[in-house]
């Protein structure tokens, strides 16, 4: 008997079956694990099919009321709807959950909702449900601030003031807003003559040194005399697509000679010799180039708070909402202008 099982006691044979065994785990491990994976992807693709089309109203109530999903994940799908702008489904979301969602999330959700109003353009339903946070909770500065914003895209500047008034006494930081609402108020103001603007709005400059954009690219376009009169130079790179855009008759060649950047911008616009080169390469580009090839430049605008890039120029930039964030690039381009001048000559 015992010389049958001799081979049950060799240490190769065990060796064999260890090994087997492990290859045997290992094997179904893997197959075990790829299975459930497979199984994981089938719910989620189930999950996700709901939303690849826009649920009736009377669906989507079903599925939030049956409580397959706890109150975070429609939160966080109807966020993510939103950051891809599909703002029909974000608004559905919220919507639904409002009516039959945890009450202990309201106001999270009804400020989510006007946020969501607000970026989908309903500025009028935005603003009544921000008006409703408040009216329950009026000590809210999220809820405040955003009602800032739709006030200023109505170009309701009174109103917008007074929600300013209602920060302020939250102790919060209203010196841009305050100056950039008023500014607003004052160019859009249809009754106010031009030289009372331009008066009101320097004051406004001198008192707070901001908005140098919004008040000196108003003031070059209605009287290009009073912004050189009032011009600090050192703001020069500031407006750069704003002096280079200016008509040739409203140059003030004192000023320009006075100023190294000034002198590289129009000398490589073409206008005056004041330079024979620039340490910002576009501006050098052009300099040596000098009217031999239809050069010209474009502009592109970035926000230095969010990065966000624009092909216009902004005081508030419309992602983070910022103020006097706004930073200028210069791009070498095609001048189309002349090219376009230079083939209506040849026919002549």
């Amino acid at each position: 008997m015992n010389t049958f099982f001799i081979e049950f006691r060799d240490p190769l044979f065990s060796i064999i079956i260890f090994f087997a065994l492990v290859f045997i785990i290992t094997f179904f491990s893997y197959w075990w694990g790829r299975y459930k994976r497979k199984e994981d992807y089938r719910h989620l693709d189930t999950f996700l099919k709901q939303f690849r089309s826009l649920p009736s109203q009377k669906e989507l109530k079903g599925l939030i009321t049956k409580g397959e999903l706890p109150e975070k994940s429609w939160l966080l799908l109807a966020h993510s709807y939103y950051k891809s702008g599909d703002y029909e489904k974000s608004i559905e979301i919220y919507n639904e959950m409002l009516k039959v969602g945890d009450k202990s999330n309201y106001k999270e959700t009804m400020f989510l909702l006007g946020r969501t109003y607000f970026r989908a353009g309903f500025l009028e339903r935005a603003k009544n449900i921000f008006l409703e946070i408040l009216k329950n909770n009026p000590r809210t500065p999220q809820a405040l601030t955003y009602l800032l914003l739709v006030y200023e895209y109505m170009k309701d500047y009174n109103s917008a003031l007074e929600v300013l008034d209602s920060l302020d006494e939250l102790k919060k930081d209203i010196l841009s807003d305050s100056a950039y609402i008023k500014s607003l108020a004052i160019i859009n103001d249809i009754h106010m003559p031009i030289n009372s603007k331009i008066e009101n709005l320097l004051d406004i400059y001198k008192h707070t040194y901001q908005l140098t954009y919004l008040v000196y690219e108003y003031l070059f376009r209605v009287n290009p005399k009073v912004a050189w009169g009032n011009f600090n130079s050192a703001n020069a790179n500031l407006l750069t697509d704003v002096l280079w855009r200016l008509k040739k008759e409203d140059l003030d060649l004192d000023i320009i000679r006075q100023n190294g950047y000034l002198s590289e911008l129009y000398t490589a616009r073409g206008d005056v010799d004041f330079a024979t080169k620039s340490s910002i390469f576009e501006f050098d580009v052009l300099i040596n180039l000098k009217k031999e090839c239809c050069a010209s430049l474009n502009f592109e605008y970035i926000c230095n708070n969010c990065k966000q890039v624009y092909p216009f120029g902004f005081s508030r930039c419309s992602n983070c909402h910022s103020i006097n964030t706004q930073s200028i690039e210069s791009i070498l381009s095609k001048n189309y202008q002349r090219d376009f001048s230079e083939e209506n000559n040849s026919f002549q």
